[in-house]
């Protein structure tokens, strides 16, 4: 036998152990923190609303987990739920606009990077906002905007408060000036919310950067964060490189910004629920 059919031999017998340890034990059991690097049972994740039992790391959430952690049990009714946004540019980097929003559909299962509608909270109606992160990277686009505005003019008519959860990497560049308009557009409609003396609360999750931050995320009477989440508008990389000094320890995390006055609450995400809910009631005895 030579040294080459040893290895190949050697070889094909530890794929063979490999593949027997796979088909012992099933896919998608354990989860590892991003955070302390542990191997988490993916039903104990669940159970603990997708936050690290040892570490407290808080992992994302899609819409729709979301909502079901937050709404009364069938009470949310989603708005505007087939808008989707076109490839008006006809922008194209390593693949066509087109297809990223395809993919992302397809990936998300959602028609862009928000669910809107309403729902209630203890009761308590709401206008409610949840974007997805899994869309795109949650960036805000023509069609963010508008179901954003929109969301913001019910609540006028319906004389309901909004709420938000942002999670985005900010202004979608594919589709140029149209996400840039976005920030002026839903800054413009909390504006008639707040002049019809409605509350906005807004709940800023890990990642919310670029326009979004700028814009509509940043602009609650009351900001909630999760701990440990990223809010800024450009990243702590880009800053360090910029002005070639090191920033201190979690600049730009939530606690951070709670201490320098730019946050009203970190919330752990087994207390927002109760911590909405006691806010909008506080709104409605006023």
């Amino acid at each position: 036998m030579s040294i080459n059919d040893w290895f190949r031999r050697k070889k094909k017998r530890q794929e063979t152990a490999y593949v027997r340890e796979r088909l012992d034990i099933p896919g998608n059991l354990w989860v590892k923190c991003y955070k302390c690097n542990e191997a988490i049972f993916s039903n104990d994740l669940e159970i603990n609303l997708k936050v690290c039992p040892k570490c407290g790391y808080h992992f994302k959430l899609n819409a729709w987990e979301r909502i079901s952690q937050l709404v009364d049990e069938n009470t949310f009714q989603e708005i505007d739920p087939n808008i989707k946004s076109t490839d008006f540019l006809s922008f194209t980097d390593s693949k066509s606009y087109g297809k990223r929003i395809n993919s992302a559909m397809a990936k998300s299962n959602l028609s862009d990077a928000i669910v809107t509608g309403t729902g209630k909270l203890c009761s308590q109606k709401a206008a409610l906002g949840i974007m997805d992160f899994s869309f795109m990277g949650g960036s805000m686009g023509s069609v963010v905007g508008e179901k954003v505005a929109r969301l913001i003019e019910l609540g006028v008519e319906k004389k309901l408060p909004v709420i938000i959860f942002s999670s985005s990497g900010g202004a979608r560049m594919q589709e140029g000036i149209m996400s840039l308009m976005q920030m002026a557009k839903t800054s413009a409609a909390l504006g008639r919310l707040r002049e019809n003396r409605l509350p906005y609360i807004s709940v800023i999750t890990d990642p919310t950067t670029g326009g979004t931050s700028a814009s509509y995320a940043m602009l609650g009477d009351i900001n909630i964060a999760e701990p440990g989440a990223l809010i800024c508008f450009a990243g702590p990389r880009v800053i360090e490189q910029t002005i070639r000094q090191k920033l201190p320890p979690g600049f730009q995390r939530s606690e951070y910004l709670l201490e320098h006055g730019m946050l009203d609450v970190v919330c752990e995400r087994k207390l927002i629920k109760d911590t909405l809910c006691k806010i909008l009631k506080w709104f409605d005895e006023r």
